[in-house]
C-alpha cells in the first residue's frame, strides 16, 4: 500500500516565495526602525534576512538549510549578546506582524503561525526594565 505523505506547513503556505515574503516585509520595518536597527550589527541586512529566512522554513518543514549551514539553531545563546527587553520584542512583533498580514493566510494557518512568533518572541527577552 503507498504510504500518503502529510503536506508540510512549509508547503501548505506557499514554500519558499511565502518565507522569502515574510522575510522581506519584515526586514523593511527593522530597517528604519530606531530601537531594533542597533541590534543588527552587519550594514546590510541580507545576510540576517537569510538566516531567518532558512531558521523559519526548516522550522516550518521546509528545507534543512539552516542546519546544514550553521548547526543547532541555539536562538538564546545567538541573541544573547543583545539587550531585548519587552520593548524591543513589541516592536519585533509589530514588524512581523505586518509581515505575517501580507501572507493573506486563511485563518487556520494564520493562527499558529502567529502564536509561533509570539512564543519566539517572548522567549527571546533577556532583560526587564
Amino acid at each position: 500500500m503507498a504510504q500518503q505523505s502529510e503536506t508540510s506547513f512549509y508547503d501548505l503556505i506557499g514554500g519558499e516565495p511565502a518565507f522569502r515574503r515574510l522575510v522581506e516585509v519584515f526586514y523593511e520595518g527593522v530597517s528604519t526602525d530606531p530601537l531594533l536597527r542597533p541590534l543588527y550589527p552587519e550594514q546590510d541586512l541580507g545576510p540576517a534576512a537569510d538566516r531567518l529566512r532558512m531558521f523559519l522554513e526548516q522550522y516550518w518543514g521546509g528545507p534543512r538549510t539552516y542546519s546544514d549551514q550553521r548547526g543547532h539553531p541555539r536562538l538564546r545563546l545567538r541573541h544573547a549578546p543583545f539587550v531585548i527587553g519587552p520593548a524591543e520584542r513589541d516592536a519585533w512583533l509589530k514588524h512581523m506582524r505586518d509581515a505575517v498580514d501580507t501572507l493573506d493566510l486563511p485563518p487556520e494557518q494564520e493562527q499558529p503561525l502567529w502564536e509561533y512568533f509570539e512564543r519566539a518572541a517572548n522567549f527571546m527577552i533577556n532583560a526587564f526594565d
